[in-house]
């Protein structure tokens, strides 16, 4: 995601030199590098120059701290201006009504039906009875695909086969959801492959006639300025109430997500990348912001790991590394919940720094990277799983054949597990001195 755009902001923040004071002189040069590296990511030129220019007089004459470079102090003030252009601050989904009713709109191809789907896997997750409408009555496949994700994620799909009426299968499925107890209900609306009138004309019929809670507009970020033209076509005509940027990890320059808010004056509500279900996330531009900067994710990075943290398992597994009885079977359990938590790629980029130290070491993570180590713990059987100081060399030849690995694969990964049982048993050992400590002075203040 933007690594184009963050590899030449990172470049032109290293040209910042001085020491003291960031002065006109020292700052001209950068601030030609960043505006640069903006337009060459297809943000319209003047956002580009109007940020640059604010974040010159924002830079110009502030003091340097001791322990922080010009350099460092740039990367700052840039990031905030980022953050302010994309929005400032994340803007939720109106829910009201009895149901709550999102509409979706969007040109074919922009992936509005995969985000359908994710929205509403989203809001189950939630707690939310959900309720997904097929009102593209022009392509087959798009009622066929919103019905294959309704089974993949357990939400109902309304169709009707015999009604070419959007309006009417529209108002008639907020009937169906409200007598099924849904307390949402998302339209999924036909796109076409370019703006036409038809289109536009259909689209504010149904909008009209079932005014729902949020209407949002699905745009393919990958087609970068492109795509700030169509949002404002359609905010003009349907006047929608927030922005999805989809295929974000595809090869995007960052451009739209730039330059949207600021153009259609429009928050964008959510990001989407990848086919998963769970490849979705709700938009932060400071967040944003500070990946686009290099400077990680923490905060996005916390919420999927609580989203896939199990709290009876999670102390189940404190008591077995206590005893020091952490096996394969645990560390395969682990490996699932890493994975609830999204492609391993986008977990990465969230980790400060991490992003860049892969790029310096020409390192690439891939998404399939836990196959090998999962076929590992597969080919062993219960009581090895159980017992990992058994496996002896004979041992791992015959789970080094069953898994499609090799050999020193195996001892790799039973070299790195030991280590790691090691590191735990440590930390559970720090963990629970804290707690004695704590007790002991809780009770001395008393």
């Amino acid at each position: 995601m933007f690594d184009n755009l963050s590899n030449k902001l990172d470049r032109a923040f290293k040209t910042l030199k001085g020491e003291g004071r960031i002065t006109e002189i020292n700052v001209a040069q950068t601030i030609k590098e960043i505006r640069r590296a903006l337009v060459n990511a297809d943000v319209n030129y003047k956002v580009a120059k109007d940020i640059t220019e604010r974040i010159k007089d924002e830079a110009i004459d502030q003091k340097v701290l001791i322990a922080v470079k010009p350099g460092d102090l740039l990367v700052k003030i840039t990031s905030d201006e980022l953050a302010k252009l994309m929005g400032g601050t994340k803007e939720d989904i109106d829910l009201s009504g009895n149901p709550a009713v999102i509409l979706m709109s969007g040109l074919q191809g922009s992936g509005k039906t995969t985000f359908t789907g994710k929205l509403a896997n989203m809001l189950k997750d939630k707690g939310k009875k959900v309720l997904m409408a097929a009102c593209d009555v022009y392509r087959p496949a798009a009622i066929d695909q919103l019905k294959v994700l309704g089974e993949q994620i357990g939400v109902e799909v309304y169709s009707e086969v015999d009604n070419k009426n959007p309006v009417e299968i529209a108002q008639n499925a907020i009937q169906h959801g409200r007598q099924m107890g849904a307390k949402v209900v998302i339209i999924d609306t036909a796109g076409r492959l370019a703006i036409d009138e038809q289109m536009m004309d259909e689209i504010e019929r149904v909008k009209k006639a079932i005014n729902p809670s949020e209407t949002l507009f699905v745009v393919d970020a990958m087609t970068g300025q492109d795509a700030v033209n169509t949002a404002k076509v359609f905010n003009q005509r349907i006047n929608f109430d927030g922005v999805v940027l989809s295929k974000l990890d595809g090869d995007s320059r960052g451009g739209a997500a730039l330059s949207i808010r600021n153009v259609v004056e429009k928050p964008i509500k959510f990001i989407s990348t990848g086919e998963k279900m769970d490849a979705i996330d709700v938009f932060h531009p400071e967040r944003m912001a500070q990946r686009i900067l290099g400077m990680g994710d923490v905060l996005s990075l916390v919420e999927r790991a609580q989203q896939a943290y199990d709290e009876d398992e999670a102390r189940r597994l404190s008591k077995k590394i206590r005893k020091n009885q952490f096996d394969f079977n645990d560390f395969l359990t682990q490996i699932q919940q890493i994975k609830k938590m999204g492609n391993i790629s986008d977990l990465v980029e969230m980790i400060p720094g991490a992003s860049k130290a892969l790029q310096t070491q020409d390192v690439e993570i891939e998404d399939d990277a836990f196959k090998p180590i999962e076929a590992i713990i597969h080919s062993m059987t219960p009581k090895e799983r159980a017992n990992p100081e058994i496996l002896n060399s004979s041992r791992r030849r015959r789970i080094a054949a069953g898994s499609g690995t090799s050999v020193e694969q195996v001892n790799s990964l039973l070299k790195q597990f030991q280590e790691m049982r090691k590191v735990m048993k440590k930390m559970s050992k720090f963990m629970d001195g804290k707690k004695n400590l704590s007790k002991l002075m809780g009770g001395g203040m008393g």
